[in-house]
């Protein structure tokens, strides 16, 4: 009897190390994961601060995971970060649903390729027209001088600032 009572007692001290030695295990883990949580901006910003307000952030998942990840092209070369938002550019051109309609809509962004290199051009359908349009414009008074400088070209035919979503390189 005496020898099962020893046994159960040495069982239960190896159960006891046992279970310590897995539950330092976790909490280090734990440890581990809340650091890494904190190197999250999202994270840091969300958290509770006795005396303080509380930030509350809602995202999409999409956007959380791209916090913190450098974006690298195929090339091995950086590519620049680029938000949208509400601005300004100047249509040059605007045609009809026809095949002539885009090749004169591709011809006009390549003359004004031509006249500026750095200005961005965007050609596309909106259905019932091919347009060309170019700049990306935060204020009106930006774009009014860019089609200033295009209508002095003599080249453009059709000039006019139109709000649209523009690309905003960061």
């Amino acid at each position: 009897m005496n020898i099962c009572l020893s046994a159960k007692r040495l069982i239960n001290k190896e159960y006891m190390k046992i279970n310590s030695f897995c539950f330092l295990i976790l909490l280090c883990l734990f440890a581990c994961f809340n650091v890494q949580a904190q190197n999250n901006i999202i994270k840091s910003l969300e958290r509770d601060v006795p005396g303080n307000g509380k930030v509350t952030i809602h995202q999409d998942s999409r956007l959380e995971s791209k916090i913190g990840v450098e974006r690298i092209n195929d090339n091995g070369i950086e590519k620049p970060s680029v938000i949208k938002a509400i601005g300004f550019r100047i249509q040059v051109y605007s045609g009809n649903n026809s095949r002539d309609a885009r090749n004169e809509a591709y011809g006009v962004a390549t003359q004004v390729k031509t006249y500026f290199p750095d200005l961005s051009v965007y050609s596309y359908f909106v259905s019932p027209r091919w347009l060309c349009r170019v700049g990306d414009f935060k204020s009106i008074e930006e774009a009014d001088v860019m089609m200033r400088k295009l209508k002095a070209t003599g080249v453009f035919r059709e000039v006019s600032i139109v709000k649209e979503q523009i690309n905003i390189t960061l």
